[in-house]
C-alpha cells in the first residue's frame, strides 16, 4: 500500500513538473524572443540553430545504435568500447578550443574520462565473447511493429527535448540567478522525462520479451505500451528517478573498491563498508527488476527486491555483475552524445564563441539521452532473458549461454 502511494505520488510529480516545465519554457522562449534586439549577451540565431540541427543527428545517431546492434551486435560491442574515448577525447580537444576557464575544466575531465574508459574497455575485454552472445540470443526473437513504436517514442523525446532546450536558451539570455535557477529546473526536468521514456521502452519491450520465453505468446508492442503508460506509470516514473542515483552509488564503490586494494588496511575498510552499503542498496532499486514490473505488474521496490532474491538463488550475481549490456548501452549514449556536442559546439564556435560550451553541453545531453532511448530496446531484451532464467532455467533453449558462463565464472573463482 506505501509503495502504491508512493508511486501514484511520482507519478502526479512528474506530469505536474512537466505541465509547470512547459509553462516556464513557454514564458522564457516567449521572452528571450522579444527582447533579443535589446540584449548583447543572447542571439537566438547563434543559439537555436546549433541546438536543433545536433538533435536531427542525435536521432540518426541512435538510429544507427539500434540498427547495427540488431545487424551485428559483436562488431557494435567492440565498436561502442572503441568509438566512445575516442570521441570523448574529441570533445577535449573542442573544450581546450573554446579557451574559457569553464571549458579548460570541462576539457580535463572529458579527457580523463576518455582515459578511464579506455582503461575500463581493456579491462572488460575477456567478457565481449558472453556479452555479444547473450545480446544476440536475447534480440533473436519476433517483435511485432516494435521499430515503429520505438522510432514513434524516440521522435516524441527529440520534440520534448527541443522544447526544453529552447526555454534553457531563454533563461541564458538574461543571465540572473533566478534565471540560473530556472535552467538546473529544466535540466532536471529534461534528465527525468527522458529516463521516463527510456525505462518505459524498457518495462514494455522487457514485458514481450519474457512472456515470448516463458509462454511462447507474442503480445504486440503497441498493447505492451498502451497497458504500461495506463497502468504503471507510476512505478516507471518512481524507478526513472531512482534507478540514476543507485546505478551512480554502485559504480562508483566497485571504482573505489578497485582503486583502494588490499594495502592499506584503512582504506580498504572504507572502501568495502561503502559497498556493501551499495550492494544493499542496489537489493531494492535496479534496473532488472523493471521487468517484474511489467510482466507481474509488481511495484518498483518489490520487483527489484524479488528480482535481486532471485539472482542470489540462482547464484547469478556474478554474472549480473560481469554483464556488460548496462556499459555497452551507457557508451552508446556516450558516443552519440559526443557526436551531437562535437557538431554543435564546433558551429556555435565557429559563429559565436561565447556560447560555444554551453551548446556544446546541452547539446552532449540531448546526443546521450537519445541514444540510450533507442538502445532501451536490445538492453531490456537482455534484462528479461536473465530474469527469465533466474526465474525458470528450464524456460530457455538448450543452447542458452548462461549455464556455461556460469559454470566459467565458478570455476575462475574456485
Amino acid at each position: 500500500m506505501t509503495e502504491q502511494f508512493i508511486s501514484k505520488l511520482f507519478q502526479f510529480l512528474f506530469y505536474l513538473n512537466l505541465i509547470l516545465a512547459s509553462v516556464l519554457t513557454i514564458f522564457l522562449t516567449t521572452r528571450s524572443l522579444l527582447y533579443a534586439t535589446q540584449n548583447h549577451h543572447f542571439h537566438p540565431l547563434q543559439w537555436y540553430p546549433p541546438l536543433f540541427s545536433s538533435t536531427l543527428i542525435a536521432g540518426i545517431t541512435a538510429f544507427a545504435w539500434q540498427y547495427a546492434t540488431f545487424q551485428c551486435p559483436s562488431a557494435t560491442i567492440k565498436a561502442a568500447f572503441w568509438l566512445s574515448p575516442m570521441l570523448t577525447c574529441a570533445v577535449s580537444f573542442l573544450f581546450f578550443s573554446i579557451g574559457s576557464p569553464l571549458s579548460l575544466a570541462g576539457a580535463v575531465i572529458a579527457l580523463l574520462s576518455a582515459v578511464a574508459q579506455s582503461l575500463y574497455g581493456c579491462w572488460v575485454n575477456p567478457h565481449f565473447a558472453y556479452a555479444a552472445k547473450i545480446l544476440s540470443v536475447s534480440i533473436d526473437i519476433p517483435y511485432a511493429k516494435t521499430t515503429r513504436v520505438v522510432a514513434l517514442l524516440l521522435i516524441t523525446a527529440m520534440l520534448l527535448s527541443c522544447f526544453l532546450v529552447s526555454g534553457i536558451g531563454g533563461a541564458t539570455a538574461s543571465r540572473t540567478n533566478l534565471d540560473t535557477l530556472f535552467k538546473a529546473l529544466l535540466l532536471i526536468t529534461l534528465a527525468w522525462t527522458m529516463h521516463v521514456v527510456k525505462n518505459t521502452i524498457q518495462v514494455s519491450i522487457s514485458r514481450i520479451t519474457f512472456t515470448q520465453i516463458a509462454s511462447n505468446i507474442i503480445i504486440h508492442t503497441h498493447i505492451a505500451l498502451r497497458d504500461t503508460i495506463n497502468n504503471l506509470m507510476g512505478f516507471v516514473c518512481f524507478g526513472s528517478a531512482v534507478i540514476p542515483f543507485l546505478a551512480v552509488i554502485r559504480g562508483s564503490a566497485r571504482a573505489v573498491r578497485l582503486l583502494a586494494g588490499d594495502t592499506d588496511e584503512f582504506m580498504f575498510s572504507c572502501a568495502y563498508c561503502y559497498f556493501n552499503v551499495a550492494s544493499t542498496l542496489i537489493r531494492y532499486g535496479n534496473r532488472w527488476g523493471l521487468v517484474q514490473v511489467g510482466v507481474h505488474k509488481k511495484g518498483f521496490v518489490q520487483a527489484s527486491t524479488d528480482t535481486w532474491e532471485m539472482f542470489v538463488r540462482m547464484e547469478m550475481v556474478t554474472l549480473i555483475d560481469n554483464d556488460l549490456t548496462g556499459a555497452f548501452c551507457f557508451l552508446c549514449g556516450v558516443a552519440g552524445g559526443s557526436i551531437s556536442a562535437i557538431s554543435a559546439g564546433s558551429w556555435a564556435l565557429a559563429v559565436h564563441d561565447s556560447c560555444a560550451l554551453e551548446v556544446s553541453v546541452y547539446a552532449f545531453l540531448m546526443g546521450y539521452f537519445m541514444s540510450r532511448i533507442a538502445m532501451a530496446w536490445p538492453q531490456a531484451c537482455v534484462s528479461a532473458y536473465h530474469v527469465a532464467y533466474a526465474e525458470d532455467p528450464q524456460s530457455l533453449q538448450p543452447d542458452s549461454p548462461i549455464p556455461v558462463r556460469l559454470q566459467e565464472l565458478q570455476r575462475s573463482q574456485a
